[in-house]
């Protein structure tokens, strides 16, 4: 295994790029989430892409146009496509050899993924994937929140003595409580991003596996708009956002490690 850095053109900007060489086959296209350079969450990208290219599989990261040591503007993950595109044909160029590319994206890496149908690879490992609407004016982060994520939310302050403590002596606002409350209780409504990213990944013909984060608000939205009983998916009990646990972090690996090795990807 060696690493090296190199750009690659995306519309006229130069792009930053970290590949972890390997003799592999069947390679690793890393997307980072929101505006994470491709180190990824305290450096969990760079240690990811280490460790599966020792064990064989190539990785390439990359900062998208505007992020990190990337040109361009900074268009967020909807405009993205293209970024995915290039890095997927720059891939192919530095590592030959590559017959399959398994493309993970974590957040709204995910669902950028899922909304360009795939983008070409041949396997998708979708984590946590992000399916709030873009707020309006009108919206206050309390009204953003999903019943999913406040039944979540809720259950874990009453396994929480200090938390029920509080509640008893008086400490909370019945109010805001009673309020919080009934929103949880409510139907969740099927965002427009949920929508869309069904029928991306209804339009993609390769395997596809998501992993939800137990402690994950974003992963607990996800799962109040999505078919529970999907065979796709995959959870990991006490895991953040990132998957920073010792053990969520193997976890993660575990699962890239599986659909690297398993042409099927099941």
């Amino acid at each position: 295994m060696s690493r090296r850095h190199f750009t690659f053109a995306c519309e006229g900007n130069a792009l930053a790029a970290t590949l972890d060489a390997a003799d592999g086959t069947t390679g690793l296209l890393l997307v980072s989430g929101g505006n994470e350079v491709r180190a990824g969450p305290w450096g969990s990208q760079a240690r990811l892409g280490a460790s599966l290219a020792a064990a064989g599989h190539p990785v390439l990261r990359f900062d998208r146009r505007g992020v990190g040591d990337s040109e361009g503007g900074n268009g967020s993950y909807r405009s993205s496509a293209a970024d995915i595109a290039a890095a997927l044909e720059a891939f192919r160029r530095e590592q030959p050899q590559l017959t399959r590319i398994v493309a993970y994206g974590n957040c709204d890496a995910a669902a950028a993924l899922a909304l360009t149908g795939g983008a070409g690879c041949d396997a998708l490992v979708l984590s946590n994937p992000w399916t709030f609407d873009e707020p309006t004016d009108a919206t206050t982060p309390a009204e953003a929140t999903p019943p999913a994520a406040l039944r979540a939310h809720y259950r874990r302050r009453l396994a929480d003595p200090a938390a029920l403590k509080r509640l008893l002596t008086g400490q909370v606002s019945l109010r805001r409580l009673f309020g919080s409350l009934r929103k949880a209780s409510a139907k969740p409504e099927r965002s427009r991003l949920a929508g869309e990213i069904a029928d991306g990944l209804a339009g993609f013909t390769g395997p596809v596996r998501l992993l939800l984060a137990g402690n994950d608000r974003t992963a607990q939205a996800f799962l109040g708009l999505w078919d529970r009983r999907d065979p796709r998916l995959r959870h990991c009990p006490g895991a953040s956002h990132s998957f920073v646990e010792p053990q969520a972090r193997d976890w993660l690996e575990q699962q890239l490690r599986e659909v690297l090795a398993d042409q099927r990807g099941t």
